[in-house]
């Protein structure tokens, strides 16, 4: 069997893989669409020794009969089954080591994610330092905006006469 240090990270991996998208997940648990990706991601799958089809049809070898998902213990036997089929060359042990390595350490892959990106009109027109007038006051010297501070006169009412420059230093000059 594999080291212990290399079954932690395999362990690490299936946590990782069993909350990827979805909020509510321990971690304790892989439902089959998270495994099928897991497969994918780690290239266990390869499309000719072993296919999306074998992965789901070993997921549901592996689970429960009325199960949805599987645990970690479950999750090792479907990679043992899967890894005969992957590395025919090799010993059962030795085909479960190679196996493991594929997916040890790994993570989930974000692909298809799209970036936001500013270009052509946009760039120009959330360029916050050619803005000029009074809109040019709703932004600071980084070009991020004041908010309503920006928008709209703020009257100050701090002290007895509206706008009075010399509020709170009365006490100051009656010490001396």
């Amino acid at each position: 069997m594999a080291g212990s240090a290399e079954m932690a990270s395999l362990e690490e991996s299936f946590r990782k893989f069993a909350i990827y998208g979805d909020t509510k997940a321990t971690g304790q648990e892989m439902n089959g669409k998270n495994w099928a990706k897991l497969c994918k991601d780690c290239k266990v799958t390869d499309g000719k020794s072993v296919t999306s089809t074998d992965v789901d049809i070993v997921f549901s070898k592996v689970k429960g009969k009325t199960a949805r998902v599987i645990n970690y213990e479950e999750f090792k036997k479907a990679l043992e089954e899967l890894a005969s089929k992957r590395f025919k060359d090799k010993s059962k042990e030795e085909a479960y080591e190679a196996i493991c390595q594929l997916v040890a350490g790994k993570e989930p892959i974000n692909v298809g994610v799209t970036k936001a990106k500013t270009v052509g009109a946009v760039e120009r027109l959330t360029d916050t330092s050619k803005y000029t007038g009074s809109h040019k006051e709703r932004f600071d010297e980084s070009g991020k905006g004041k908010g309503k501070s920006g928008r709209e006169n703020i009257v100050d009412t701090s002290g007895y006469v509206s706008a009075y420059k010399n509020a709170g230093t009365y006490d100051a000059k009656v010490k001396k």
